[in-house]
């Protein structure tokens, strides 16, 4: 690589500063060069609390990451001290948090770093202080620039999963399934498979939403009306797409080599296969922004949080992830 990975602090009352220091930890085992955005006294306290032998360097600017990786654990210095202790979050601290995730954003839109990858973040202490986005996604879509919404991917070695509809109550969510948003989740999908995935003709699997996919209209019209439709939409648009399928067949290994990504018509349609097969490695993928940002598929995980027990293994996954995607967009283009 030759640039290093931008990493964010997320919650500092959560597990993402000792999964970086564990990350670190794991360098020799093709984790990528990256640095934190963070407080460095903060990071190198936990780290001498957990009794993890960790040198942790503040840092002017990411392009003195790639130099010290080796040696030390880059820190770029968020310029303020963090109040929250483990499992105690402080919404004082939502200023620093969002800081991280600007300040990563505008290293890698400057070409100072290859790529975004976000620890996670408490939501609610950034909306009791005065954060107006739902989440990550929406906040990256608008320091993006971007007018068109993004699209959430979970991947692993085995499966890629995108969500039509994503954090919403069921019944809210079949309400508000249609087939513009499938046929935007499918184009988005597609476009990403291509250029970060390096796959030359990506084949979509859609899910149906009722049972056996509606019985042909017996257990549900969803299919007839809005699934079905957008699926003939999108052949007809180039790309090679089937369904609606019944979501029960879909996942099973033999079913999974047919397909690069599965287009589901709710939150859990998705992410229960995903975390069944692969729970600890699970990727959180942003599709369609203007640079790459990955990030581990957990929360903060504020019941561990300080123990020194949580696994690095979706981090280091979501860092491995980032740097093969970023690898392959100046090659697309």
């Amino acid at each position: 690589m030759t640039l290093p990975l931008a990493v964010t602090m997320g919650e500092p009352a959560g597990i993402g500063g000792e999964i970086a220091l564990k990350a670190w930890l794991s360098r020799g085992e093709c984790v990528p060069p990256f640095y934190l955005i963070d407080d460095p006294d903060r990071v190198a306290s936990l780290a001498r609390r957990l009794g993890w032998p960790v040198s942790v360097r503040a840092i002017d600017a990411p392009g003195q990451a790639l130099a010290i990786f080796d040696e030390a654990l880059p820190v770029v210095p968020i310029g303020c001290s963090i109040r929250a202790e483990p499992a105690r979050a402080d919404p004082a601290d939502a200023p620093a948090i969002i800081r991280a995730i600007e300040t990563a954003v505008r290293d890698v839109r400057g070409g100072y770093a290859a790529a975004v990858v976000t620890n996670p973040i408490h939501k609610d202490t950034l909306y009791r202080a005065g954060f107006r986005y739902p989440g990550h996604t929406e906040f990256l879509a608008d320091l993006a620039g971007t007018t068109t919404a993004p699209v959430m991917m979970l991947a692993c070695p085995a499966l890629r999963v995108v969500p039509v509809t994503i954090h919403l109550a069921l019944r809210r969510a079949i309400e508000s399934l249609s087939a513009a948003a499938i046929l935007h989740a499918g184009r988005v999908t597609e476009a990403a498979l291509r250029q970060d995935f390096g796959i030359v003709a990506p084949v979509l699997a859609v899910a149906g939403l009722n049972p056996h996919a509606g019985e042909a209209g017996g257990l549900g019209r969803e299919e007839i009306e809005i699934i079905g439709p957008a699926v003939a939409e999108l052949r007809a648009a180039g790309i090679d797409a089937s369904g609606p399928l019944p979501p029960d067949t879909m996942f099973h290994a033999e079913a999974r080599q047919s397909y690069d990504a599965a287009l589901c018509m709710y939150h859990d349609q998705a992410l229960i296969p995903l975390k069944t097969i692969d729970f600890h490695r699970g990727v959180n993928v942003t599709l369609g922004l203007p640079f790459v940002r990955t990030s581990p598929d957990h929360g903060t995980a504020f019941a561990i949080a300080g123990q020194g027990s949580a696994r690095p293994d979706s981090l280091i996954a979501a860092l491995r992830l980032a740097a093969e995607m970023a690898g392959r967009r100046p090659a697309m283009a």
